[in-house]
Parts: structure tokens; sequence; C-alpha cells
């Protein structure tokens, strides 16, 4: 079953998305949360596999909120689902550590679908956000501040992390045991320093490794 946490300020969206996804034989809604305090905070005593999480909500905001849980929790997997696609949402919600941004008026089997990609160790982005993302990765950036020192292997595992590669799939591309994918994945981010697989791989974009 995927564990999923939805956070969301306006009760009528949590219950429908609460009722939609009990109707999923392989997914269960273990907690709601009504602003970012509460979903930070649900996910640390429910360990969920995904949140669904708006991004405009009281007291804390989405991306904080995302922040917050990338680092206590990173396994558990975000997907930003807002109505709003503006340039001060989409970026800092990816950066903080979003593996799925998706708008309000996407359709149920897409968002299911969308809830079972993530939970997978995939990323999927609205297109448009894709393409706001692109254009970000496309712009001139500071070189990193230290050399990170990736090992050849490390940087293999990184150029197909970037591709969208699962565990599994980097694995059977390399030729080695999905545990050792993991712990390569692990070392990649201490070194570059970032939260996530989605931030790695922006990396990977901008140094011409993918």
């Amino acid at each position: 079953m995927i564990r999923v946490l939805i956070a969301d300020d306006h009760a009528v969206v949590r219950q429908g998305l609460r009722t939609f996804l009990a109707l999923q034989d392989d997914m269960e809604v273990v907690a709601d949360a009504a602003d970012g305090e509460e979903a930070v905070r649900a996910a640390r005593e429910h360990a969920p596999d995904v949140v669904l999480m708006d991004l405009v909500m009281p007291r804390m905001d989405g991306v904080e909120a995302i922040r917050r849980i990338a680092a206590a929790r990173p396994a558990t997997r975000v997907i930003a689902l807002t109505s709003f696609l503006d340039d001060d949402k989409v970026l800092p919600a990816v950066r903080a550590g979003a593996a799925g941004y998706l708008l309000k008026d996407v359709g149920p089997p897409d968002l299911v679908r969308a809830i079972r990609t993530v939970h997978a160790g995939e990323a999927l982005l609205h297109p448009a956000v894709a393409a706001r993302v692109l254009e970000e990765v496309a712009a001139p950036a500071p070189a990193p501040a230290a050399d990170p020192r990736l090992t050849p292997r490390e940087r293999q595992v990184l150029a197909l992390v970037a591709r969208g590669f699962a565990n599994k799939r980097i694995a059977q591309e390399l030729g080695i045991a999905e545990k050792t994918v993991k712990i390569h994945v692990s070392r990649i981010l201490h070194k570059l320093g970032v939260a996530d697989r989605t931030q790695a791989a922006l990396w990977a974009v901008r140094e011409g490794l993918a």
C-alpha cells in the first residue's frame, strides 16, 4: 500500500481527495493536515510514502513544509498540488525537494498515476512546470561552492538519476545491486549538499552530466 498524506487548508479538498484515493486498491490515506506545520508534524508521526502538498496555506506555507519534510524524512516523496504556476511558487517548490508538481485541475487518473510514479522514485512535473525548470537550468549558473569530487561510478549513477531512472532501473543499466545504487545516491546527495534526487538531477544537467 502507498501511504498518502494530504495537506490542504480547504476541508472540502482534503475530504474529496481522501474519498477518491480510498477507492484505489494500492493507496491508503494515513492523515491529512490543514497547514504546513500540521503537515510536517503528520509526516513525522505517520511516515507517509507520498505527500500531496498545497503551497498556499496558513502558519507555514507548502514550500517550507516541503523543505522540512525532505530534511526529516528523505524517503517521503512530496507532490506539490496547487493552483499556481507563478515562478515564485514553481522553482522554490522544486528546490525545496518536491518530486512532483501538478495543478489542481489534473484529472483523477493522472493524479493516481503521479502518486504511483513518484512513489517508484521517478519525478513528475506538469508540462508547463517542466518548461520553467528547463529555462532555469539553461540559464547561466554560478559554479558550485566546492568541488563535490564525485567518483566515476557516482557520476554514472547521477547521470541516470537525471534521466529519471529509479534505483532498480539504474542497477540494471550498470549491472550492480540495487542496494549499491542506494548507497551511491546517498553519497551523491551528501557530496552535492542537496536534499533529494530532483535537486541532484538539476545539478547534473547544469554541469553537463545529463
